[in-house]
């Protein structure tokens, strides 16, 4: 049983990394099917999830509302008990993302993409952590073509979410997002696109996970 996490600036193309990594190894890939099954047992809208880990500040405000409606596991039913804090709301979201990975996890040979499950996971020794990342401008540029923005607003995106990021795992694990030193590998998908960046996962993973070769 092994675990790859993979942790990626926004727009650097870790999403397709994790997607190909775990083709090559043949492991279970649990990217934006963290957000359903977070959401699914939150009771809370699947958009609310997707965006919390790089939530813009309204987020957290419309979280703690859906979740003193929908979730029993968050807030006591009745009408006199006020809708929780956006912290604590958030927090709330955060246990839930922690149990889901730990079910993951227990299942093994997985590829766990974002969520800040490297940082969760950071003690275990069965995990390999990848950070994926791209200059500035080349990520911009990505985001510019994949979701038609114009080139201001996808400055914006990059340089907001991947704060969001940071923000994410400080406030819940106490580490610096995107620290080197936190990760067993970091990949540039600039210089080795998204293939060459899997390939040089699944070797590194293979020598320090120990995983066979097909």
């Amino acid at each position: 049983m092994a675990v790859i996490t993979v942790s990626r600036q926004y727009g650097s193309g870790g999403s397709a990394v994790a997607r190909l990594v775990a083709e090559a190894l043949s492991w279970t890939l649990i990217d934006n099917d963290f957000v359903d099954r977070v959401a699914e047992r939150a009771g809370v809208p699947r958009d609310l999830v997707a965006e919390q880990e790089e939530r813009a500040p309204s987020l957290l405000d419309r979280l703690a509302r859906a979740l003193a409606r929908t979730s029993p596991d968050v807030v006591l039913a009745g009408a006199d008990v006020p809708p929780p804090s956006p912290v604590d709301a958030e927090a709330s979201l955060v246990r839930i993302t922690q149990a889901v990975i730990g079910e993951a996890v227990q299942h093994g040979d997985v590829v766990l993409v974002g969520r800040g499950a490297q940082a969760h996971l950071a003690e275990r020794h069965d995990v390999f952590h990848v950070f994926v990342a791209a200059p500035r401008d080349v990520r911009v540029n990505a985001v510019v073509e994949r979701l038609g923005m114009s080139l201001k607003d996808a400055e914006h995106a990059v340089d907001e979410t991947d704060a969001n990021r940071v923000r994410y795992v400080k406030t819940h694990y106490g580490r610096v997002w995107g620290n080197p030193a936190d990760y067993h590998l970091v990949v540039n998908t600039a210089f080795l696109g998204c293939e060459g960046a899997a390939a040089v996962v699944v070797g590194a993973a293979r020598r320090v996970l120990g995983v066979p070769e097909a």
